[in-house]
């Protein structure tokens, strides 16, 4: 089974979003709306499908990162989120939660050894074009 099969986000927490969101607009380009930027790019496997990395700024406040009390969180691409949290959990990994569903994929979230939550995301990409 494979685990982690690319960066499906960088998300990270800031004191002033919107004024954030416009620097990283004028300075670098990365026009983020209310969900964030996504990255475009095609599979190396199957160049005909897509596929999308996420950019997105949270509010100091926010406790979506939460129970960890760091500033940032990566989001991991996976192939079987259900086979792959079955395994950390007996692997002994703090599971954070149950998986949860939508349209674009499926989501769950451990802590690694530091404190860190992580994001696992099986992703539903466009189909090939």
């Amino acid at each position: 089974m494979k685990r982690v099969t690319g960066l499906g986000g960088v998300f990270f927490k800031c004191q002033n979003p919107n004024a954030m969101k416009e620097w990283y607009r004028k300075h670098l380009g990365i026009d983020s709306g209310e969900g964030g930027a996504m990255f475009k790019w095609r599979s190396e496997e199957d160049p005909a499908k897509m596929g999308v990395t996420a950019w997105a700024l949270f509010a100091e406040s926010s406790t979506y990162f939460a129970p960890s009390t760091k500033q940032h969180m990566f989001n991991y691409r996976v192939e079987n989120l259900q086979a792959l949290i079955e395994t950390l959990r007996n692997e002994g990994v703090q599971i954070l939660g149950d998986i949860v569903e939508y349209d674009y994929g499926k989501f769950g979230w451990v802590l690694d050894p530091e404190g860190n939550k992580i994001e696992l995301w099986e992703a539903v990409d466009d189909e090939p074009t």
